[in-house]
């Protein structure tokens, strides 16, 4: 079956010219795209301390909710945060747009680069030689990062393959939906089936791609495909805690690795200011109300109307999408999606 004979098929083939030239999962580096684009503010929380190194001139401040550690440089200016007890290292640079005109007229502009350091942040590290090597390197790596990964799989996205001829991104489809799991969950596709290949986890899981889902990402296995199989993080076949992501977004939510940022109370969560590029959003999207977590995304920032935008592979929108169909894709405002987020984590 070939998916791209259904890809968007409700939607009207509009503004083809601008999809063209942009593609959908447009990274346009620098400011020249927007004059005037809002800046992501994360200096949330308490300044508890404040060191500086003598050897590097890097300063190192500790802010709370959640614990982390601010880095700047001689100048004051933002380097990167590490947060406690998480891999996920937020550093700065050039600043860079992401777009997906077919099914949005916003965009995301940012200079923070998500990536993954090789051990969890822990109040203290900048002093081990583990962290002011990897620094270095992240600070001068041209790699993609989380978020440039995660936009690879959006609408129109170019075909990438690895040295061994493998497509390993391009535009993904969300997959056939389940119909015989007994409480009707979507999440059918993982990374191995838009791959077409079998995968042993370390937990004992052995699974076999399925054909109909093939080029295939549903909500939790695109977080899976761009966090795991692309960027290194550990991946568990199984929905139990232990090392790495389980498969289903109600067991990364519940029992996964890394530091959840707000509690799950079961009503909508407001924490906005504890949200970074490339957290994980999860939502109350099903028919079982309160706690329950049936669908999941990634945070990409503000966007250019003020909004607080995030990308996730959905049905209605048949992929990954930062865009508008089928319900706006923002945490603020009164929308669909803003009212189902319930928590996030940051791995």
């Amino acid at each position: 079956m070939d998916y791209r004979n259904y890809r968007r098929h409700a939607v009207a083939l509009t503004a083809v010219g601008l999809v063209l030239l942009l593609g959908s999962g447009t990274v346009a580096y620098g400011t020249t795209r927007l004059a005037r684009a809002p800046q992501l503010e994360i200096s949330i929380g308490a300044v508890e301390t404040e060191t500086r190194s003598a050897e590097s001139g890097l300063t190192y401040r500790r802010l709370s909710e959640p614990d982390r550690t601010e880095i700047l440089d001689r100048d004051g200016t933002r380097v990167a945060t590490m947060t406690d007890g998480a891999r996920t290292a937020h550093l700065y640079g050039k600043r860079r747009t992401f777009a997906e005109p077919r099914f949005t007229n916003a965009k995301v502009t940012t200079d923070v680069y998500t990536r993954l350091a090789p051990r969890p942040w822990a109040e203290g590290a900048e002093t081990a030689p583990w962290f002011t090597q990897w620094l270095a390197q992240a600070r001068a790596s041209k790699s993609p990062d989380v978020l440039a990964v995660a936009m690879g799989y959006t609408y129109g996205a170019r075909p990438e393959k690895n040295k061994d001829g493998q497509q390993i991104a391009g535009d993904a489809a969300f997959g056939p939906l389940s119909t015989i799991d007994p409480d009707g969950r979507a999440e059918n596709s993982d990374f191995y089936d838009y791959l077409g290949v079998a995968w042993d986890f370390p937990d004992g899981k052995k699974e076999k791609p399925t054909e109909s889902h093939f080029r295939s990402l549903d909500c939790s296995g695109f977080v899976r495909m761009v966090y795991g199989y692309r960027l290194g993080y550990p991946l568990r076949g199984t929905n139990t805690a232990g090392e790495g992501l389980p498969r289903r977004a109600i067991a990364i939510a519940g029992v996964g690795p890394g530091v959840l940022l707000m509690p799950n109370t079961g009503e909508r969560a407001t924490s906005l200011n504890r949200l970074m590029p490339g957290d994980m959003l999860f939502f109350n999207a099903g028919p079982v109300g309160g706690k329950h977590i049936e669908h999941m995304g990634m945070y990409l920032g503000v966007d250019d109307r003020g909004h607080h935008r995030f990308i996730s592979s959905r049905s209605q929108a048949n992929g990954p999408t930062m865009g508008d169909l089928a319900g706006e894709s923002i945490l603020d405002g009164t929308g669909y999606w803003a009212v189902k987020w319930r928590t996030a984590r940051r791995v």
